[in-house]
């Protein structure tokens, strides 16, 4: 499942109800196009079909002077519940593939969306699950070679691990940020980013 998925209920959900102008200027102006991958066609065909499946519902549709009629949604309880799930499942979910640093970066900035113990629930999931890939890629470096791998594959692995190691830190950072009372999040009683109305 992509990034835009999450990103663009997640900017619905930010403004209240929004329009695909306004989404697609909202994700470019974070530059979401370069670091989530996020195509501008792709936002509006993202609000189309998480319309047919009732996770949005159309508000309104304006006449729009020189362009295409400009239709306004919001989340539907199932959008909202559904928001909530991506956004546990891709701070949780340890996956070095692009899509998944994608992803990762998508349930970064609504991290302030999460009560902060379910954040730091999840986040300590995603380093546990990542120790495990780590002790993985050890292991095929310091024996892949006595299994049938070319020597210079061992590179492969020592690239792995140093994304994974960089990536440990950071996380293991954020949750000591989390830790100390960084970031206004859903339950501080505050205006989080990204919570308009209520927790998930």
């Amino acid at each position: 499942m992509s990034a835009t998925r999450l990103l663009v209920l997640g900017v619905v959900r930010m403004y209240g109800s929004a329009h695909g102008y306004q989404v697609r200027r909202e994700l470019l102006t974070w530059s979401a196009d370069k670091w989530a991958n996020v195509a501008p066609g792709s936002i509006y065909h993202a609000l189309k079909k998480m319309a047919t499946e009732r996770l949005l519902e159309v508000v309104s549709t304006d006449a729009h002077p020189g362009g295409p009629d400009r239709t306004a949604y919001r989340l539907t309880p199932d959008g909202e519940t559904e928001f909530g799930l991506l956004l546990a499942r891709y701070l949780a979910e340890s996956d070095d593939s692009a899509p998944g640093a994608y992803r990762l970066a998508a349930a970064v900035t609504f991290l302030p969306a999460l009560p902060r113990a379910k954040a730091l629930s999840l986040l300590r999931h995603r380093i546990t699950q990542l120790d495990g890939q780590r002790a993985s890629a050890r292991d095929l470096l310091e024996n892949g070679s006595g299994w049938g791998q070319p020597e210079h594959v061992g590179e492969l692995y020592r690239l792995w691990l140093a994304s994974m190691d960089a990536t440990d830190g950071w996380l293991r950072e954020l949750v000591a940020r989390l830790e100390s009372g960084g970031y206004v999040m859903a339950d501080d009683g505050e205006t989080a980013f990204g919570t308009p109305t209520k927790q998930v």
